[in-house]
């Protein structure tokens, strides 16, 4: 057993070389088979000294939007740093490969690591566009084809999950808060987690997982089920019904006080004690005795209007007359738009009343099967929430479950390879190239140029003429006033190169990046697309390889 499996521990989680909370189940055999059966063809073929360049890209934004945010490369680069196939692994892959694989192979594969490979990437948070590679690979042919399919999967959801993300942070306005509260719903654990993280970089503020709380540092938020309150039917259940003074220390009853508060308020909110529930009220005093400096209650298990208010207000006063103040509530079903401004002009009242500013600002927090359209219709409504509890449709991406990056071979020992396809979007970009966001006069970004690495790169207010990769007609000249080079090289010689950033400067990143970008390239309804190009350069060398290598029709 290698230190790699000596290391694993009950949480799922290993320590390599230093590195901490790297997932255990991120190794080389999480792959396809099919990766392991080339490396084996590419060895029996004598191909173990050739070097290959891969380009990891997508080819369309997902949610019918025109960016996409790049997250997942920190885990790229811990699965680079622990890159190993352990004894177990390779004597696994002698039972499950075909029988005639030569011993060789073997004792190939448990000495492989990824020290030769050299990763390019682009800064993770940052926005990325169709066909620009977000990450370029070099190295040996055997090493970097294995590398393909974990590479995908470490990128593909965490960059889908912090672009949704991002999105509903741009239509809920920054000065509402975003709660992630999709653990229940995710696709597995390491859904979840990746969830959690991922929502956290595109602009969420918290999440409930508290396990994605301790691995990341994410702020974690919750408040309690309708479980909670339906435990309860009367003020008889409860067993205690003390609480000391925040500021004195005497001790007393809060039911009391809640209880002649809801008398008074009875009358102030028009409506009657005899309608509203015992049991929730009861529930309500026995969880605020609990967290007297966190009192957030569910108020929709029974009635919004003629229960849940009257006694969160009944309790939360009751909390104020022992020195504490209440943090607000959460709404979980019916028309939240209705029932936040119900809300909100009930905290006014009271704060009228009772001479408690304070009560004003209580937190509206609602949560029930909220998307992107229920936020924005809700913006047109003129809702008074002040946070969102977000799940199912932000966790699963319901809007669109895959984001689609590829992963091709587009260079073999110096020499450019092309995949052809009858779907000019399957076409892929060959050779190695170097991609530069050009900037406008007034800093917002203009168009991302592919080049080949031989060429200079562009120079600011210079002209130069940018191409669609594709279309003949297709052509602009571009005078940029900033020039910014895309790629950075994160891996070489077995270390990684860059100070990796925090996942709060990651998060940061993220809104930086997306503040670069007009804001019709973001809206939510036909956004303009942004524009990708190739230098003239690369254009004619495409298109002769092409012809290169397209068979010739013959008609009879």
């Amino acid at each position: 057993m290698n230190d790699r499996e000596m290391s694993c521990n009950t949480g799922g989680q290993f320590m390599d070389r230093g590195r901490m909370n790297q997932n255990g189940v991120v190794q080389p055999l999480l792959t396809d088979l099919y990766q392991i059966t080339m490396a084996y063809a590419y060895w029996k073929s004598g191909k173990t000294d050739d070097q290959a360049v891969f380009d990891l890209f997508f080819r369309s934004n997902p949610f019918h939007g025109e960016f996409t945010i790049f997250a997942g490369l920190e885990e790229c680069l811990k699965f680079l740093d622990s890159f190993h196939y352990s004894d177990s692994d390779i004597e696994y892959l002698r039972q499950t490969l075909p029988e005639g694989i030569e011993n060789e192979f073997f004792e190939y594969l448990g000495n492989l690591t990824a020290r030769d490979v050299t990763l390019y990437a682009i800064d993770e948070g940052t926005v990325a566009f169709p066909r620009v590679p977000i990450i370029k690979i070099e190295g040996p042919l055997i090493i970097v084809q294995l590398l393909e399919t974990t590479l995908l999967t470490l990128v593909n959801y965490a960059s889908l999950m912090a672009t949704n993300a991002a999105r509903y942070r741009m239509v809920a306005g920054k000065h509402v808060k975003l709660l992630e509260f999709g653990l229940r719903r995710a696709q597995g654990p390491d859904g979840g987690l990746s969830a959690s993280k991922y929502s956290y970089t595109g602009g969420f503020d918290g999440t409930s997982n508290v396990l994605a709380g301790k691995l990341f540092n994410i702020p974690v938020k919750g408040t309690h089920a309708h479980a909670y309150i339906t435990s309860f039917s009367s003020v008889g259940e409860l067993k205690t019904r003390l609480l000391k003074h925040k500021q004195t220390g005497i001790t007393e009853d809060l039911l009391e006080h809640a209880i002649r508060h809801r008398q008074l308020l009875s009358h102030l909110l028009d409506v009657s004690t005899e309608e509203s529930s015992e049991g929730e009220l009861a529930a309500m005093v026995s969880y605020a005795i609990a967290f007297p400096d966190g009192f957030m209650a569910l108020v929709d298990t029974y009635d919004v209007k003629r229960s849940g208010l009257l006694n969160f207000s009944a309790v939360a006063l009751a909390l104020n007359d022992l020195g504490y103040y209440a943090l607000g509530i959460r709404i979980d079903s019916g028309d939240l738009a209705y029932l936040s401004c119900l809300a909100r002009e009930t905290f006014e009242k009271v704060a009228e009343r009772f001479k408690v500013p304070w009560f004003n600002k209580l937190t509206i927090v609602a949560s029930n099967d909220i998307n992107e359209d229920t936020i924005l219709s809700l913006n047109e409504q003129g809702h008074k929430i002040d946070c969102f509890g977000i799940g199912t449709h932000l966790v699963t991406c319901q809007r669109q479950p895959a984001l689609g990056c590829v992963y091709k071979l587009v260079e073999i020992n110096g020499q450019a390879r092309i995949k052809l396809s009858q779907d000019v979007e399957k076409v892929t970009m060959p050779g190695n190239k170097n991609a530069y966001r050009l900037y406008s006069a007034d800093g917002h970004a203009l168009i991302d140029l592919l080049q080949k690495v031989s060429e200079p790169p562009p120079a600011v207010g210079q002209k130069v003429l940018c191409r669609h990769p594709f279309q003949e007609s297709k052509r602009a000249y571009v005078i940029p006033s900033h020039v910014e080079s895309l790629y950075k090289v994160y891996w070489k010689s077995g270390k990684i190169c860059q100070q990796l950033p925090t996942l709060e400067q990651v998060r940061e990143k993220v809104q930086i990046s997306l503040k670069t970008l007009r804001n019709d390239h973001k809206r939510t309804l036909n956004p303009t697309p942004y524009k990708v190009a190739v230098s003239d350069n690369l254009y004619n060398f495409i298109h002769d390889l092409w012809l290169q290598n397209a068979p010739i029709g013959e008609l009879s």
